[in-house]
């Protein structure tokens, strides 16, 4: 797309995703993950009604009666977009791709760590790290990362997202809040999930079209593999093929989800179809 229509793009989605944020979302954020990150401050004398479990054991020892640790909150968090840009997200059967409601989704979760004053990064990944944007602070940086999620044109159409996930532990040292938006159709991630999870409050946003979960009776069908550009001719009058699709399917979306429950990961379920806006403030409703 050229410059001029890019532009626009990007505008219409900060209009409406800056507008949930601001009114919806922020208050939201902030009562769910200020606080949850802690550093130390200093120590002084136990007082009566301190918590037994902060006694900083080695200086009780040197000065012979009791000190604890004092932690204060963390005033900057990061925010880090983990987006599946694989060619399964170039689907869509209502009025939008699978690409662009997750394109909204973290435009919206970024205005809303802005709002914060929160830095913001982003993982781009197929079955590589296809880009990375360092966390900043500000609006133009925000904006700069909806550029990409709009324009973005990955080398491999494919999804790794354990070797997305090991590049997050590389490169971010400090505690972040991670959102991994995908629709999760990958295999062989929980054990490398279940590492970040110990370091990174993570939670995955599955976004995915009703029309996946299975397959209407349409006879004979040529279908393609949005990830591996194969072809195959499928007989979708068969109960028996239609019934071994939808129970594969299925078992994607069990893994998605124990894996994440099993890590202590949040999950959001995100039909293309219906609004992200209720599953988002739900999810951080609960959480807060």
């Amino acid at each position: 797309m050229d410059t001029k229509e890019l532009l626009k793009k990007v505008r219409k989605i900060e209009i409406k995703t800056r507008r949930l944020s601001d009114h919806i979302f922020g208050g939201e954020y902030h009562s769910t993950f200020k606080g949850r990150g802690m550093t130390f401050s200093e120590v002084r004398q136990y007082q009566f009604g301190d918590d037994v479990r902060s006694i900083d054991w080695n200086v009780t020892a040197r000065y012979n009666e009791p000190y604890v640790k004092v932690f204060e909150e963390e005033r900057e968090l990061t925010m880090m977009l983990m987006v599946d840009v694989s060619g399964s997200e170039l689907f869509g059967t209502s009025n939008q791709f699978k690409k662009e409601i997750i394109t909204e989704i973290s435009a919206t979760l970024a205005f809303s760590a802005l709002q914060n004053n929160d830095k913001v990064g982003v993982i781009l990944f197929s079955d590589e790290v296809e880009l990375f944007i360092p966390p900043k602070k500000g609006k133009s940086h925000v904006l700069r990362i909806i550029r990409e999620l709009l324009e973005f044109h990955p080398k491999s159409s494919e999804t790794n997202l354990a070797e997305a996930l090991k590049f997050l532990t590389n490169v971010m040292k400090k505690k972040a809040i991670v959102f991994v938006l995908s629709d999760f159709i990958a295999d062989d991630y929980d054990n490398t999930l279940r590492i970040v999870g110990n370091k990174h409050d993570v939670t995955g946003i599955r976004v995915y079209d009703k029309r996946e979960e299975t397959i209407p009776n349409l006879g004979m069908v040529q279908m393609q593999d949005a990830e591996t550009g194969e072809i195959q001719l499928v007989n979708t009058q068969s109960k028996q093929v239609r019934l071994a699709y939808g129970e594969h399917y299925q078992e994607k979306v069990a893994y998605f989800t124990n894996s994440f429950n099993k890590s202590g990961c949040g999950v959001i379920n995100c039909r293309a179809d219906e609004s992200y806006v209720k599953k988002l403030l739900g999810y951080f409703k609960r959480r807060g």
